[in-house]
């Protein structure tokens, strides 16, 4: 798939580079995913990130137990009502992810240019020599040359925490490696990555199903991000997973996408996943580093076109340890604004990072400042082209209603909901102006009881970009058969006003639905 170039609209005033950027109540249209962990889990630092900007927590059951997760998410409950910041919340599956086991937990140094035995047999004690690993079928899926890379977390095979391994030798179960890099592996667990060999284990493992129907169930999670995903039959087997465990039906499946399997798979995974989660560590590893790119920009592209969230990982690994990214690094996250992606992943940077909320803070910065020279007029003729003629009822009005917010220079998009698929709608147009997608609750009984809908639409809209969401009180319909609803409008533009998105004099699109017709309305705020 080819990308086209994304230029600014209009040339940038190099005085304009020396101003300060603006702090407004929406740090950015692009979201911030923050994984929660060992430096980020306290109430008074969730608090910080989520003032920082974050609007999804991530809680990786790579490691760490449910009780662990399950007192920083008590703590995350506490963090979103002391400030007021609606946040969702995402499982990380394990998957078929290959673990080196150190029950000592004592370092392990290796050493450039010597031998190392990967080993299934767990009952042996890690050494420089010897690594045991979780997994009896490496010596049957790999072969003399193969790479293989191991490492906490961060590993890219040129920082000291990761190691750069050959195969060299398959004697019986054990695989023989050549260190091509000196390293010191540190902690319990560290994962193993083999470039471009297929692992014959299943996507979604029988521990990732326990984690699920438990503390999945217990906590109704918003997202579950399906690592390693690898078909489309991946996405298929876990939604019908889900659709057994009561409320979970309603949970979104982000597909991971890790290696080359997984790429070869893209379009058909991108059909059955509600999102795709570029996770460019693994990629940057079964890919050439001068091809990772063209996949992101490819890759982007299509989730926009789709109208599905796209969502990129390791940006800022510097940060982990520095309060500054580097220049590279800065560079690489607008350049993800300005591909079309959705949303940031921070991992270790906010998991065990020493600075959660600068990270935050700062990566929001920059996607703000990308976002201010983002070609919309490109992506909007672009994307009103690939859907083509005739557009679906949906398509017609989203699209309009942002063609009329942009011609009339109005600061805010308004839209009524029940589903939240109209408002996620105008956000695949990326609309200059934040969407305010006022969530309208709807009455549901199972026969033994009745509840309200809507909690679940509002927190699935805080990974899409430019997408605001607003539970509205259920008392208001979605649907009227008389004009807009103005005692709810009325709720909503207050909620801009003190968001300092809208002021008087400020236009601002309405779309909602008037019985069986859509309804497009623009208003001018009085004083």
């Amino acid at each position: 798939m080819h990308s086209s170039h994304l230029f600014p609209e209009e040339p940038i005033r190099m005085a304009s580079i020396l101003e300060p950027s603006n702090s407004t109540f929406f740090p950015a249209m692009t979201r911030i995913v923050g994984t929660l962990g060992p430096n980020s889990r306290s109430v008074e630092t969730i608090s910080g990130c989520l003032k920082a900007g974050m609007s999804v927590a991530r809680f990786d059951f790579s490691w760490g137990d449910a009780e662990f997760h399950q007192e920083t998410l008590g703590n995350l409950k506490v963090a979103i009502k002391s400030t007021n910041k609606l946040c969702a919340v995402m499982l990380d599956t394990v998957g078929p992810e290959l673990q080196v086991v150190n029950k000592s937990e004592h370092p392990i140094s290796l050493q450039e240019d010597t031998l190392v035995v990967l080993t299934p047999d767990q009952d042996k004690e890690a050494t420089s020599i010897l690594l045991p690993i979780n997994f009896s079928g490496l010596a049957k899926a790999v072969k003399k040359g193969d790479t293989i890379f191991i490492g906490q977390y961060l590993f890219t095979g040129s920082e000291t925490t990761s190691v750069w391994l050959e195969v060299t030798e398959v004697n019986g179960e054990d695989v023989v490696c050549l260190i091509k890099n000196s390293a010191t592996l540190a902690g319990p667990l560290y994962t193993l990555h083999v470039s471009q060999i297929h692992i014959d284990l299943p996507t979604l493992t029988d521990k990732d199903k326990e984690v699920i129907s438990t503390w999945g169930v217990r906590n109704n999670i918003d997202f579950l991000s399906l690592s390693y995903t690898r078909h489309a039959q991946d996405v298929r087997h876990a939604r019908e997973f889900l659709s057994k465990l009561g409320d979970l039906k309603q949970t979104q499946i982000f597909a991971k996408i890790e290696n080359v399997e997984g790429l070869h798979h893209f379009d058909e995974i991108l059909q059955e996943a509600d999102g795709i989660i570029l996770s460019r560590g693994n990629l940057g590893i079964d890919l050439p580093p001068e091809k990772v790119f063209l996949f992101q920009k490819a890759a982007v592209y299509k989730c926009n076109m789709a109208g599905k969230p796209a969502v990129v990982t390791r940006v800022v690994d510097s940060m982990t340890d520095n309060l500054r990214p580097t220049r590279a690094e800065a560079t690489d996250v607008a350049n993800a604004v300005l591909d079309g992606t959705d949303a940031i992943v921070l991992g270790a940077e906010t998991l065990r990072g020493l600075y959660p909320v600068e990270t935050i803070s700062i990566v929001g910065k920059i996607c703000s400042e990308a976002e201010k020279v983002f070609n919309q007029d490109l992506y909007f003729k672009r994307t009103v082209k690939y859907v083509g003629e005739p557009m679906t009822h949906l398509e017609s009005i989203a699209s309009s209603a942002v063609r009329a917010a942009i011609k009339v220079k109005a600061s805010l998009i308004i839209c009524f909901t029940s589903s939240g698929r109209a408002a996620r709608l105008i956000a695949k147009y990326r609309p200059t102006m934040p969407v305010l997608s006022v969530v309208i609750p709807r009455v549901q009984t199972n026969q033994l009881r009745w509840r309200f809908s809507g909690a679940f639409e509002a927190r699935q809209s805080l990974i899409v970009r430019g997408l605001f969401p607003m539970l509205a009180d259920p008392r208001h319909p979605a649907e009227t058969t008389g004009a807009t609803n103005e005692s709810i409008l009325k709720i909503a533009l207050d909620h801009g006003r003190v968001a300092g998105v809208v002021k008087s004099h400020d236009r601002v699109v309405i779309c909602q639905k008037v019985g069986d017709a859509s309804v497009i309305k623009i208003i001018e705020l009085e004083d």
